[in-house]
């Protein structure tokens, strides 16, 4: 059943700005139905999430899917938490990470794969501190005037 949907690719844009990020994972997420259909039309938001270890399991905490506008009585609770599905060891390397001081674990990106499943891309972060931010901002900026001179020449 490979039916063409647009591409999905949902990202935390605040993310890699407030934080500088060490490693990445690919969790699954458990999902409704109303929510998988929510999300294949882009209508998702990684704004203010998080993620947190509770029991041995990973949650991703506050992430939006609207409802889906289908969807009857048995609609989801837009902002719901949603467990993460992870193979023991990286959820072991995840608890590990998240007990080091000042390190969290934030979704990075939503999309969906090529098997219609919604995968969720995490980031084990440490936040920045305001310099690093600064230092962000500058690199950023350099690097769109050095496209713009590449452009004129």
């Amino acid at each position: 059943m490979a039916h063409i949907h647009k591409e999905i690719n949902i990202k935390n844009r605040r993310a890699t700005f407030d934080y500088a990020i060490t490693d990445t994972y690919t969790a699954g997420i458990v999902l409704t139905g109303t929510e998988i259909k929510s999300i294949r039309e882009g209508k998702a938001s990684l704004v203010d999430t998080f993620c947190y270890i509770d029991r041995g399991e990973v949650w991703v905490k506050n992430m939006y899917i609207a409802e889906y506008f289908y969807g009857s009585y048995n609609n989801h609770i837009e902002r719901r938490e949603r467990k993460l599905l992870l193979n023991r060891k990286e959820i072991l390397k995840l608890q590990k990470a998240v007990k080091e001081a000042g390190y969290t674990i934030v979704p990075l990106r939503l999309f969906i794969n090529d098997r219609g499943l919604a995968k969720l891309v995490i980031g084990v972060a440490r936040g920045k501190k305001e310099f690093d931010k600064r230092q962000s901002i500058k690199e950023r900026e350099d690097r769109r005037s050095m496209a713009r001179v590449m452009q004129k020449g």
